[in-house]
């Protein structure tokens, strides 16, 4: 009789995960499907209620959540936080912000604003929380949450651009850091995803057809899409991954 090998789990009982931006959007979506594969979830962001409200959901669907309301561009505070509680061998490397302008229009505070929270805070988190499982010597998953514009170049978008390009650079160099330590990087690259952040763009009939023309599928993509992502990097079934892109942008890069 031929031994068949074992399809690794995505379940993730008995780790815990942590979740920035998470009070809506791919951060609600990320933190959700976390905790139905059995993860404990800590949703951080600035807005109490919103992520109040979210664990709230969670407890009532069985899921098992908590909250940690702060600021990440607070690295200290993020620190002192994260120390004072048990490592996350999940972390969803969520919070993110847009300012779409021309090249030729963006000001200093636009720059600072985006790069502030899509690379610097993201970097001071994820060393964070590598800390604490290096501190313990616990193995971890950190996925980044990038964008399709970390691997192309977008009209109006300069400054998202470098910071999602900066993301994967960042991504692959924590990764080779951190192997070591049985601490794994990945990033995931949606293209552009209906979300509160997003909605206000699509209202222009223009936009939203250039954004359709270029995603092969030929749809917008929803956060559903980015769940089974999120769970598969999350968990054993991508033990051999690190340092890699998942991309999940409807073809928009296959050309």
């Amino acid at each position: 009789m031929i031994a068949l090998p074992n399809t690794p789990s995505f379940r993730l009982d008995g780790r815990r995960a942590l979740v920035t931006g998470a009070g809506r959007g791919i951060g609600l979506a990320a933190a959700a499907a976390l905790a139905e594969a059995g993860a404990h979830v800590t949703l951080l962001a600035r807005s109490a209620g919103e992520i109040g409200e979210v664990a709230e959901a969670i407890r009532a669907k069985g899921g098992s959540a908590d909250t940690l309301s702060l600021d990440v561009n607070d690295p200290a505070a993020v620190a002192a936080a994260l120390d004072a509680r048990e490592p996350y061998q999940v972390l969803v490397n969520n919070a993110g912000t847009n300012r779409p302008k021309h090249f030729a229009d963006v000001t200093v505070e636009d720059f600072d604003v985006v790069s502030g929270l899509n690379l610097r805070a993201a970097f001071f988190v994820a060393q964070a929380v590598a800390k604490r499982l290096i501190t313990v010597g616990l193995p971890g998953s950190i996925i980044q949450m990038s964008s399709q514009m970390g691997h192309v170049g977008g009209a109006n978008r300069t400054v998202y651009c470098m910071t999602k390009h900066g993301m994967e650079g960042m991504t692959k160099a924590m990764a080779i850091d951190l192997a070591p330590h049985g601490i794994r990087v990945n990033s995931i690259g949606p293209t552009f995803i209906e979300t509160p952040l997003t909605k206000p763009f699509f209202e222009n009939e223009a936009f939203r057809n250039s954004v359709l023309s270029k995603i092969k599928l030929g749809r917008l993509g929803q956060v559903e899409d980015l769940m089974g992502a999120v769970l598969f990097l999350a968990s054993d079934a991508s033990a051999l991954m690190t340092g890699s892109a998942m991309l999940v942008d409807g073809g928009w890069t296959a050309d």
